[in-house]
């Protein structure tokens, strides 16, 4: 369907019986439709009911009025809030730990650091933040998978991280420069499996994260929280073996920098990959 236009394409999908366009923002695209006389009001009834009576036998309208006293009771609650970040600490992967000053747990000292993606607030009086990797003792460098923007704005496929797995070029020379100046912890959140082996081979230490909040972050760099997260997929170690792999085959991407379950923790104070 890739030559058909945007409307096309969802004349195509009522069509074959889709009933609900979930994450899409574009719901003048179906009014007008509608509209034009493309598609008629009687097959978004059809559509209506469909869901409605889902919905009915789910038992969703059978108490349907939320008590707003005790939900501000049970939710958000500090107990809760502290158990979440907890979880979030706890669910960090240890990928790799050298020796040295950014070895991980990071030491209880006065700490000159650099830091991208860490704010001072987070930090707190842990260490003392600088303006340039020259200046500090250690570096933290947080970063995101790489992906690369496809489809329309308001479209679903324009919200999913997609394309290559490398990071570009000239980040991995810039992350490379910080960590010939200084020895650097590189912290990366895995939306997907990003290729680190570039990286890798300089950073002094090596986490990932899914989505973890700063706090829960300097919990698991200073030692008051333990990572034990452990890798919920392989970590290729080219975007050439990902392409050679078969993508109906689990496992399949040969020599992966890091495997399925790797993850250690502050008594492994090791580099081995899983």
């Amino acid at each position: 369907m890739e030559h058909l236009s945007f409307e096309e394409r969802m004349i195509k999908a009522l069509d074959a019986g889709v009933d609900q366009f979930g994450g899409e923002f574009r719901p003048q695209a179906l009014t007008d439709l509608v509209k034009a006389g493309k598609v008629t009001e009687e097959r978004l009834d059809t559509s209506v009911h469909r869901l409605l009576r889902e919905k009915f036998r789910l038992g969703l309208f059978d108490n349907p009025f939320v008590d707003t006293a005790a939900a501000d009771i049970r939710v958000g609650t500090d107990e809760a809030r502290a158990e979440g970040l907890a979880a979030q600490a706890a669910a960090h992967v240890l990928l790799a730990n050298g020796s040295g000053p950014a070895q991980l747990p990071l030491a209880a000292q006065p700490l000159r650091l650099y830091a991208e993606g860490l704010s001072a607030a987070a930090l707190g009086n842990r260490a003392h933040l600088v303006d340039a990797p020259e200046e500090a003792d250690v570096a933290v460098l947080r970063l995101a998978a790489p992906f690369e923007q496809r489809g329309e704005e308001g479209t679903l496929e324009y919200f999913f991280h997609a394309g290559s797995l490398d990071f570009p070029e000239e980040e991995i020379e810039r992350v490379r420069r910080i960590c010939r100046t200084v020895p650097t912890v590189i912290d990366v959140y895995l939306d997907r499996p990003a290729v680190l082996t570039p990286l890798a081979e300089d950073a002094a230490a090596l986490t990932a994260n899914f989505d973890a909040t700063e706090e829960a972050f300097v919990k698991v760099l200073f030692g008051e929280a333990e990572p034990q997260g452990r890798l919920p997929f392989d970590l290729p170690s080219s975007m050439e073996a990902v392409v050679a792999s078969r993508s109906d085959v689990p496992f399949d991407t040969a020599g992966p920098l890091f495997s399925f379950g790797h993850g250690l923790n502050y008594t492994e104070r090791t580099t081995t990959s899983g």
